[in-house]
C-alpha cells in the first residue's frame, strides 16, 4: 500500500508550485540561485511526496473501525516510512536554518511545512491504529455481502464492476477498494447475488445487479 494522506504541499500541482515559488522569490527577492534552487529541487521532492503520501484521506472521526489485514499492514508500513521521513526532513530543516535568516528561507519555510504535516500524519496513526478491528476471517455465510467480500456488479447498461468492501482507513478506487462507510457498500451488505441493489448518487438513483460475491484476493 503506498503511503497516503498529506494535506499540504502534497495536493499542490507542479504548476502551483512553480507559482509559489516565483511569488516567494518575489517577496522575498530571492537570489536567482535559491530561486533555481527550489525549482531544481523542492518541486521533484513535492512530486514523490505527493505520490506517496496522498492515494488516501483520512477517514471521518465517526468512521468504522474495522480494517483488512493488508490495511492495516499497509499503514503500519506508512508509520514506518514516515518516521524515516522525518529523521530526514528534520536534518534538512536543521541545514536550512543555518542558512541566514529563516523569515526569507524559502527551503526552510518548506521544510517546516512539510514536518508539520508529517507530525500530523504521525499522530493520528498513533491514535488510530490500536483503535483498528483487524477482521481475518471470512463470515459463516459466504453467500452474503459482509465486510471484505469481492463483489461483481452489473448495472443497468451491462456493465461489469468488482469492488472489495473494505475499511475507510483503506479505500482506494483504484483497486475497486470501496469503504464500509460508502452509501454503494451499505447498500450492498447483507445482500446475495442475484438481488437488487438500488444506491443514491447525485445523478439521481443508480441501479446495480449482484452477479458474484466471493472472499479472498482478487482475481
Amino acid at each position: 500500500m503506498a503511503l497516503s494522506y498529506l494535506q499540504t504541499p502534497a495536493h499542490h500541482s507542479t504548476r502551483r508550485i512553480r507559482s509559489q515559488v516565483a511569488g516567494i522569490a518575489g517577496s522575498t527577492q530571492l537570489h536567482p540561485y535559491f530561486t533555481g534552487r527550489l525549482e531544481r529541487e523542492v518541486i521533484p521532492r513535492e512530486k514523490v511526496y505527493n505520490f506517496s503520501m496522498a492515494s488516501h484521506q483520512r477517514p471521518q472521526t465517526q468512521s468504522a473501525p474495522y480494517i483488512t489485514p493488508e490495511g492495516y499492514q499497509g499503514l503500519q508500513q506508512e508509520l514506518d516510512g514516515l518516521w524515516k521521513r522525518r529523521a530526514t526532513v528534520t536534518r534538512a530543516l536543521a541545514a536550512a536554518a543555518a542558512e541566514g535568516d529563516r523569515s526569507e528561507n524559502a527551503e526552510y519555510i518548506y521544510r517546516k511545512k512539510e514536518l508539520r504535516e508529517i507530525d500530523r500524519r504521525i499522530r493520528y496513526l498513533q491514535k488510530r491504529l490500536p483503535a483498528l478491528t483487524v477482521v481475518r476471517d471470512p463470515p459463516g455465510d459466504r453467500e452474503r455481502i459482509y465486510f471484505g467480500a469481492w463483489v461483481s456488479l452489473e448495472d443497468k447498461d451491462g456493465n461489469l464492476k468488482n469492488y472489495r468492501i473494505v475499511g475507510p482507513d483503506e479505500f482506494d478506487l483504484k483497486q475497486g477498494h470501496i469503504s464500509v462507510d460508502s452509501p454503494l457498500a451499505r447498500a450492498l451488505l447483507k445482500k446475495a447475488a442475484d438481488e437488487e441493489v438500488t444506491v443514491q448518487t447525485p445523478q439521481g438513483p443508480a441501479i446495480y445487479y449482484v452477479i458474484n460475491i466471493r472472499y479472498g484476493g482478487a482475481d
